[in-house]
């Protein structure tokens, strides 16, 4: 029997401020909040019928590119008003490439993630 995905799991320092970037650029909210065995408090975001963001609190800055990352497509609008409200939510643009489809963005915290058109 297969396995299924429960989660996508987003390193973080700051998982609440964080998780205030992710709820507005996905449409989310906080579903639960819980401390593991050593005190360090995980948030988990979700709407329904959506994937689950698991932000977990880990101790260092973010060193290098990520190894797996989002792909997001706006519900609304065109990719480039997307980007604009991503990046007045706290984003910064990565990349811009003409020969891409996507958008390459980061997080408040660096982590990459991607912009494409509307599908």
């Amino acid at each position: 029997m297969p396995s299924r995905i429960l989660a996508v799991v987003i390193d973080c320092r700051r998982c609440r401020e964080l998780a205030t970037f992710w709820c507005a650029a996905l449409g989310y909210e906080v579903l639960r909040r819980w401390q593991d065995a050593d005190g360090r408090t995980y948030v988990e975001l979700g709407a329904p019928g959506r994937p689950m963001l698991l932000l977990q609190p880990v101790p260092e800055e973010k060193r290098v590119k990520n190894r797996l990352h989002l792909d997001i497509v706006p519900d609304d609008g065109g990719q480039y008003d997307e980007v604009e409200r991503l990046v007045g939510l706290g984003a910064t643009v990565v990349s811009d490439e003409s020969r891409h489809p996507w958008v390459l963005l980061a997080d408040p915290e660096g982590n990459e993630f991607c912009v494409l058109p509307p599908h």
